[in-house]
């Protein structure tokens, strides 16, 4: 009887405004909850697109289609209980009659409504603010108008790079910086503050972050007001003027100077608004009105709007708690950050600028390194209150669940150099009620129930808990957690490699050494069950081919490759492919600069010299690289390996032959390695650097192997690298000589892939060796683990097998044979044969495609991706 009272009783109408982050969060709690079905929710979004991951925006610069960035799976938005409206904004709310009106007449009765307006980019008073190419970095359209302008710019001025500017040096500026450097465009930061980022560190870790920043290739300018905006003809812009009366040119303006709370409805709906603006609410996230809610940046709550994502979080659940009958209430922010702008780890947390009285502050600073670590903890040095890190942020994750509590420990210890300071702080015993996850307020308590309540993976951990599934920065801490809970609760942690392989990839790597295996099916029968899958069908190529197990291309490996191994190239966002012949140690002829210039001049390549001494040539359709590599190999060039996990490059700076500050011959010694190592196949990508003297030119602290010249010889400096977590290297030997710098790398790079993890890079492999750097000196030059033999003879089998995979292609016609374009297509491109245009990817033109495209429907190119146009039956290239 009482299933079916409830059944009968109405649903209780919630009308969201607002198609965000927090209004997802918000839409996500309540059907989590609502076991009765007592709600239907409507959801009201300006933005033609379902709420998205704004805080990855930056992202959709690197390739990202945006449409990964969605919240929220179909399954939500397919709930009949739930409407999402796209494209609606609305213009009123009448409180009397409970009811919201959109632009276009269409009114939304309601129960409860929720605000979730988030907030506007706020653009600072400056003449010219309105010009044709200034921007906002606030939503996609906002970064995919920006991009399209930036791009039309390049077209226009292919003779020079577009200069940009960012007016804001904060956390949204950098990322605009960032995403300006993306699109190839020159980028110059302007604060008005006297540091970057002046909100999240001080003065010291601003020194070093803007020290890193420029070193980036990105001008700072801080203490610097910006007067107007400049435009010599029509509206576009072309300069800036400055209050001191400075003026600089630039071609696109992105404005970066914050948000204001969208309380405009509010406002007219004669809600209360806080002084600085935002609806005010009660800790239960109540506005002045009993049915009305806030969340988010548009809620003024204890005084101030929060502009993060986890307390718009924390906002959405306690909405929700309250429709829903609960009595949670909000029990304040937690503010700390980390994020990676432009390549560069800044994270702050807790009471970062000592304003309790009586902390102290405990620094650590190495401007050689790039890196600025600062803890402040109470009068007696025993409890943290907070802390910034610049540069090297890889602490974060343990030190900030234990804000408010005691080390235990000298506090200098969590912040020392060479990876200590997460050591130090991992391994202490986290209290359940520790916060592990600020932005979705998870306990280290929470992560230790999903253990006892069956979860046994990451993946369950995160799914139950919502921890790591926002920034990420708590990853580490979170799996450290999850595998510590499962070893005391007596289960066996499982590092199995995949459903397939029962072992991790370092036992694989010797079993199948062991055995002597060479084909997959051998050691699936030997190792495995089933047929495989996209984890251990390339892990076992790449240790087939580190054990010198042929051409990856051969037989049954061809089949196990990933989609760049598996046609030597790397796949681009648009469908092509790249070409990346070696240069060892950035070293070229001129002639040899000739032959690739031609090369890309012939087939309408876009090129672009790297970070790594070399020249990448972009827009290669498949059946166009064996073609290319032809030319190139003729010429003299061999593969790059851009596309494997193997040795990349071998950096280096002009050293001793050219440079007056140089000791020793940087550019011969780069050449000899990249020689030595090319073809190297890895758990992972593979970098070095060598630099002639300590200035460090070459980076090389920064690479997994690291080289730098003394008076006296080499030092060796291993575990470096960048990526999602950069690391500087740490150093294993000093004054070697040629010979001796030699076989240390050699061991240390055989013994990294004999006992590596699938995708560990050399930094954490390293961090997790038992003994550390100490332990690998001891493997390396006393021969601790009696290897050293052994690891000495593979790396001179890998040195006496190696044979350049293009060329083996290009005289192979079965490999030659994968490289067509269509299966039955044995001969050269047909110049008659038209492509379509297809979000940035091509496919054949079919009849109905050219008629659209006579129509001016659609677009079309030729067998060379030049674009074209259809006039009745004539096709004529355009210019």
């Amino acid at each position: 009887m009482s299933e079916q009272i409830e059944q009968a009783r109405p649903r209780e109408r919630v009308v969201v405004i607002g198609a965000g982050m927090v209004a997802h969060r918000f839409v996500e709690a309540m059907r989590s909850r609502d076991d009765a079905g007592r709600f239907d929710i409507t959801v009201l979004g300006d933005e033609p697109r379902p709420p998205y991951d704004r805080v990855a925006l930056t992202s959709y610069f690197t390739g990202r289609d945006p449409e990964d960035l969605n919240l929220g799976g179909a399954e939500l938005w397919a709930d009949p209980r739930v409407t999402l409206a796209k494209r609606t904004e609305v213009t009123d709310v009448d409180r009397n009659a409970k009811v919201v009106t959109t632009a276009k007449g269409v009114r939304h009765p309601y129960d409860h409504l929720v605000l979730a307006t988030g907030s506007y980019a706020a653009v600072p008073p400056v003449k010219g603010n309105d010009l044709q190419g200034c921007f906002v970095y606030r939503t996609i359209d906002d970064v995919a108008a920006l991009r399209g302008y930036v791009e039309e710019l390049r077209a226009a001025h292919p003779e020079r790079p577009v200069r940009g500017a960012v007016v804001g040096g904060g956390l949204l500026g950098l990322e605009a910086a960032g995403a300006l450097q993306a699109l190839g465009a020159e980028s110059t930061v302007i604060e008005f503050a006297p540091r970057l980022m002046p909100l999240q560190v001080d003065d010291g870790g601003g020194q070093e972050l803007r020290r890193l920043i420029d070193n980036l290739g990105v001008e700072v300018r801080t203490g610097t007001a910006t007067q107007r905006v400049l435009a010599k003809r029509g509206r576009r812009v072309t300069g800036m003027e400055f209050a001191d009366g400075e003026k600089i040119d630039v071609d696109v303006v992105v404005f970066a100077t914050g948000v204001r709370p969208r309380d405009e409805l509010a406002r007219a709906a004669g809600l209360e608004v806080g002084e600085r603006g935002g609806v005010v609410v009660d800790d239960r996230c109540r506005t002045s009105d009993e049915s009305i809610h806030a969340i988010g940046e548009v809620a003024c709550i204890q005084g101030r709007v929060w502009g993060l994502v986890a307390p718009g979080y924390t906002m959405a659940e306690i909405a929700a708690d309250a429709l829903l009958g609960g009595e949670s209430s909000f029990p304040g922010a937690d503010t700390s950050t980390k994020l990676k702008l432009l390549g560069v780890d800044v994270a702050s947390f807790g009471d970062a600028f000592a304003t309790t009285p009586g902390a102290l502050e405990v620094v650590y600073s190495d401007s050689v390194t790039g890196s600025y670590k600062k803890l402040v903890v109470s009068d007696d040095a025993q409890t943290l209150l907070g802390g910034i890190l610049v540069g090297d942020a890889s602490a974060y994750a343990g030190l900030r669940p234990l804000v408010g509590r005691r080390l235990g420990a000298d506090p200098s210890s969590f912040i020392v150099p060479a990876g200590a300071g997460e050591g130090a702080a991992s391994s202490l015993e986290l209290p359940d009620d520790a916060a592990v996850c600020s932005c979705n307020n998870v306990s280290a308590g929470q992560i230790r129930s999903a253990v006892d309540d069956g979860a046994s993976n990451l993946a369950d951990v995160k799914s139950c808990t919502k921890a790591g599934t926002s920034c990420g920065s708590c990853l580490p801490i979170v799996k450290k957690l999850f595998e510590s809970h499962q070893e005391k609760a007596g289960i066996a942690v499982d590092r199995s490699l995949c459903e397939h392989i029962p072992m991790p990839r370092s036992e694989l790597f010797n079993a199948i050494k062991v055995a002597g295996l060479a084909t997959f099916s051998e050691i699936m029968e030997r190792f495995g069950t089933g047929r495989g899958c996209d984890i251990c069908k390339p892990t076992i190529a790449n240790i087939l081919a580190s054990l010198g197990g042929g051409h990856i291309l051969a037989g049954e490996q061809s089949t196990l490759q990933d989609s760049n191994d598996h046609v030597l190239a790397n796949l681009q966002k648009d469908g092509t492919y790249s070409v990346v012949p070696r240069i060892p140690g950035g070293e070229i002829t001129p002639d040899g600069l000739l032959v690739i210039a031609q090369v890309a001049k012939d087939f309408g390549l876009y090129t672009k010299i790297t970070g790594g001494q070399r020249i990448d040539l972009f827009g290669a359709r498949i059946d166009q690289l064996p073609a290319i590599w032809k030319r190139l190999v003729d010429a003299g060039f061999e593969s790059g390996h851009a596309y494997g996990k193997s040795l990349r490059t071998v950096k280096s700076c002009v050293g001793q032959s050219w440079c007056r500050y140089g000791v020793q011959d940087s550019v011969r010694m780069a050449i000899d390695l990249e020689l030595r190592y090319r073809g190297l196949r890895s758990p992972h990508k593979l970098k070095l650097g060598v630099s002639g003297c300590a200035r460090e030119c070459a980076e090389a602290r920064g690479k997994d192997a690291g080289v730098i010249a003394t008076e006296n010889g080499w030092n060796l400096y291993v575990g470096g690298n960048g990526g999602a977590t950069p690391k500087h290297a740490q150093l294993l030997a000093q004054d070697l000589s040629d010979a001796e710098l030699i076989t240390a790398i050699d061991r240390f790079f055989m013994y990294y892939v004999s006992t590596a993890e699938r995708l560990q890079r050399t930094a954490p492999w390293l961090e997790e060796l038992d003994g550390g750097i100490e332990r690998l000196r001891e493997v390396i030059f006393d021969d601790a683990l009696g290897l050293c033999d052994d690891l000495d003879a593979m790396m001179t089998h890998h040195v006496g097998a190696y044979a350049d995979e293009w060329r083996e292609v290009l005289e192979d016609p079965e490999k030659l044979a994968q490289f067509t374009g269509f299966v039955n297509d044995a001969t050269d491109a047909d110049p008659d044969l038209l492509y379509v245009v297809e979000r940035e990817q091509v496919r054949p033109a079919t009849a109905d495609d050219r008629a659209r495209a006579a129509a001016g429907e659609l677009d079309l190119v030729d067998s060379e991706r030049r674009p074209v146009m259809v006039a009745g039956s004539t096709l004529e290239v355009r210019a």
